[in-house]
């Protein structure tokens, strides 16, 4: 390919989430909505018809997690994401179609495969939108604060994983170990390993290719491995690397070998009482 028409495109897809508005927030939307609806089964028909507040309440907070946190973290006002009409309009009508459309056919179009795939592709491009920016108005804030540049990332990219105890607790669902800190999903690995690259993109110079090169590399790694996970269940490729780190850094080794000692200690004893009984029964002869 020429680099120069590599160039455009790789421009193109950095600027395309505010060129092609608002198709990459309905995607995302949309999907929030429907993840909270999957959520909810079996007691869809209970909350959303019975508490439509907490339900629009907790699509909300699903739709716009990553702000609120992000702003929460950073001292900004949480609420703040909710202040532009249009995009909370847009965000109520998708949870309204999601949940009220008539004869449901709405959520049965959204999770028809090919439409679910493209939405999914869709939400995975504007994932990267956010936590370039989450990184980019960190490092304006506190440029030498790596740590929080990335933990900003992360949370803007993936909040609605975070933010699912407090969905569930809203619709009156109280599950403690349901959270990120204990299950992360391959969705919030990925913005951390991408965080980390647009860190030290920006304040190394190990990496020398043009911004444009690196953003599109990113995009193309979260929009394959969404596909992969779809058409293949390829669901966490980081899984491998994380058994080999804690096999070997986190004790695994130490624990591995302290087995090995103590069943190696126990096959002596276990063998003393038959020893003892064969020498009895020479004596008895």
């Amino acid at each position: 390919m020429d680099p120069e028409l590599f160039l455009d495109v790789a421009n193109y897809i950095k600027e395309v989430h505010h060129i092609a508005y608002p198709l990459f927030d309905v995607a995302h939307f949309a999907m929030s909505c429907i993840h909270v609806r999957d959520d909810m089964s079996p007691n869809f028909l209970v909350v959303s018809r019975k508490h439509p507040l907490a339900c629009w309440i907790s699509c909300m907070l699903s739709c716009f997690a990553g702000y609120i946190l992000a702003n929460a973290l950073l001292g900004e006002m949480p609420l703040a994401p909710l202040k532009d009409p249009k995009e909370v309009g847009l965000a109520s009508l998708v949870w309204y179609l999601i949940f009220y459309s008539p004869f449901d056919i709405v959520y049965t179009l959204c999770k028809w495969f090919p439409v679910k795939l493209i939405l999914s592709l869709l939400k995975e491009v504007q994932r990267v939108h956010k936590v370039h920016a989450g990184v980019h108005h960190t490092a304006k804030m506190y440029p030498h604060a790596y740590l929080v540049q990335v933990i900003i990332g992360v949370v803007k990219g993936a909040g609605a994983g975070f933010s699912k105890i407090a969905e569930r607790f809203i619709r009156g669902t109280w599950i403690p170990t349901g959270h990120e800190f204990l299950q992360p999903t391959f969705p919030t690995k990925a913005c951390a390993a991408a965080a980390l690259l647009f860190v030290a993109e920006a304040n190394t110079t190990y990496i020398t290719a043009p911004h444009s090169f690196v953003y599109l590399g990113v995009v193309i790694f979260f929009v394959y491995f969404k596909f992969s996970s779809m058409m293949f269940s390829i669901h966490d490729p980081f899984m491998p690397l994380e058994n080999l780190f804690c096999a070997t850094f986190m004790g695994g080794v130490w624990d591995a070998i302290s087995r090995a000692l103590m069943s190696a200690r126990e096959k002596p004893a276990t063998k003393v009482p038959g020893v003892a009984n064969g020498d009895a029964d020479k004596k008895k002869l």
